[in-house]
């Protein structure tokens, strides 16, 4: 008998929040998975994740959620785990400059690392604080727009756009697993996490304690 994983959910994705330490990513995850804010969230060490359930269409999909560090010391441990991501959230903070510009770079990895289709989303955090702000929401869409990304400026704290921010990435990736999904036979369907033509991932399958399980494994 199928276990209540597998009648859950049509689809597991996994995806990525990246960038800089300090930009929110954890507060955005937060909100997000457990609507809850902290103003004394301390930065990520490694990697951590959560899970929520989104409906699109007539699927229901798990969406599977890392939360990588952004201190250089942990570059070597969290790019491993961009293997199998579908989407990504690339985080910035508009009251620092710095990490806007670091965003390239952080473009850069999720590419060398990541699925050669990954939706990606840009996003420009802390919103709140427009009086410090250093980075222009124009700069923003500019660099979105000619890097093919989606753009988007959110608060954690206020609980601006994060719903929207995550609910457009995933709504993205269903979008990519259904066109791709239309060769598979319909028995495994329901099994698909992401069909990428070379392998086919069954959610029963999944162990997310495992460092080495990922939900959409290549």
């Amino acid at each position: 008998m199928a276990d209540s994983f597998d009648e859950e959910c049509d689809y597991l994705f996994k995806a990525v929040l990246t960038g800089d330490s300090g930009v929110g990513k954890s507060n955005l995850l937060s909100r997000f998975a457990r609507a809850e804010f902290r103003l004394d969230s301390k930065p990520t060490i490694g990697v951590e994740f959560a899970y929520r359930n989104i409906k699109v269409a007539d699927k229901l999909i798990k969406t599977q959620i890392w939360d990588t560090a952004g201190q250089e010391r942990f570059r070597a441990i969290t790019s491993s785990y961009y293997r199998g991501a579908l989407g990504a959230l690339l985080v910035y903070d508009i009251t620092r400059a710095a990490t806007f510009e670091n965003v390239k770079k952080w473009l850069r990895e999720l590419r060398d690392f990541g699925n050669s289709d990954m939706v990606i989303v840009l996003v420009g955090n802390k919103s709140d604080l427009n009086h410090s702000r250093e980075v222009e929401e124009e700069e923003g869409r500019r660099l979105a727009e000619s890097e093919d990304l989606f753009f988007m400026e959110t608060s954690a704290m206020d609980n601006v756009n994060v719903e929207e921010a995550f609910l457009e990435m995933v709504r993205r990736i269903h979008a990519i697993a259904s066109q791709k999904s239309l060769n598979l036979p319909k028995r495994i369907e329901k099994f698909v996490a992401f069909p990428n033509g070379n392998e086919i991932v069954s959610i029963h399958e999944v162990t997310p304690t495992k460092p080495n399980s990922y939900c959409c494994s290549l």
